[in-house]
């Protein structure tokens, strides 16, 4: 998983469309920032050490523990004929079990959904329509994060959390990071905020001051020309839960009607804005 938070958006789910299941977590990219500045004309990076300190301890935290779990509220932007954008925002009960487990239930303003990782394949579950894909799927999580994207459009806008690296995932290809201060506004504990910047984003960090966990991300992509916000509140973290065996399989899913694994339509809005790094989940 090469890749930073991206938060996907808008027509997928609006329009409620299943199509691979993809459905309730899956949309256009935000728009890829140009990247014509030359390397040899490109300011040097500007990395705060109080920034770097702390996303490296976040990056510590979230890999010091096999499994984990947490709920993602993702709220993202979506234009409007009028001009002002409307917000519209999935939750997710998320649970890890690394190197090679996830689940993932997305409910919220569109289709439910359901996802599951077992180290051999890759379910996508529509419960409403009692809709099922079920593809083959690489050993590790990155490189099934890494390879949803690619064949099926299926992002998660948590995605960078999960890798083995979320350290290098989100520092990967910045230009900038700086310390903008405390806060007890988010998540009900004291957090400390990072700013970092690169060729495609301007994001913001929420970092809890105890146990070094994110929760929020929240970010505005340079190729947008709208600069439409997207982020993502994580709480309710449980790190080395209990995870029965049978937690990343459903039995619901196994006896849905199955369907191809294939990318969705490209909708207007999604098309217009092009894709993000392709591959990277973002």
């Amino acid at each position: 998983m090469k890749s930073r938070f991206q938060i996907v958006a808008r027509a997928l789910l609006l329009a409620g469309s299943l199509t691979l299941i993809a459905g309730a977590n899956v949309q256009g990219a935000p728009a890829k920032a140009s990247t014509a500045t030359s390397k040899a004309t490109r300011p040097a990076p500007e990395m705060e050490a109080k920034a770097m300190d702390l996303l490296r301890a976040m990056g510590g935290a979230l890999t010091a523990s096999s499994s984990m779990a947490f709920t993602a509220v993702a709220t993202y932007e979506t234009p409007t004929i009028i001009g002002p954008p409307l917000a519209f925002a999935t939750t997710s009960e998320v649970l890890e079990q690394r190197p090679n487990r996830l689940r993932v239930i997305t409910a919220g303003d569109g289709k439910p959904s359901a996802y599951y990782y077992d180290g051999q394949t890759l379910t996508a579950f529509a419960p409403s329509e009692n809709l099922v894909a079920i593809a083959p799927a690489p050993p590790t999580i990155d490189a099934m994060l890494e390879s949803a994207f690619k064949n099926a459009a299926i992002y998660f806008p948590f995605a960078d959390v999960l890798g083995a690296d979320p350290f290098k995932n989100i520092t990967e290809g910045m230009t900038k990071a700086f310390y903008v201060g405390d806060s007890k506004a988010v998540g009900a504990t004291t957090t400390h905020v990072v700013a970092v910047v690169s060729d495609e984003l301007f994001m913001q960090i929420w970092i809890g001051a105890d146990d070094k966990l994110p929760r929020r991300l929240r970010a505005t992509y340079r190729g947008d020309p709208l600069l439409l916000r997207h982020q993502v509140d994580l709480s309710n973290w449980k790190l080395d839960p209990v995870v029965a065996a049978e937690a990343f399989g459903s039995i619901d899913a196994a006896n849905a009607k199955r369907i191809p694994f294939a990318a969705p339509p490209a909708f207007p809005s999604a098309a217009k804005a092009g894709p993000g790094k392709s591959g990277k989940t973002h």
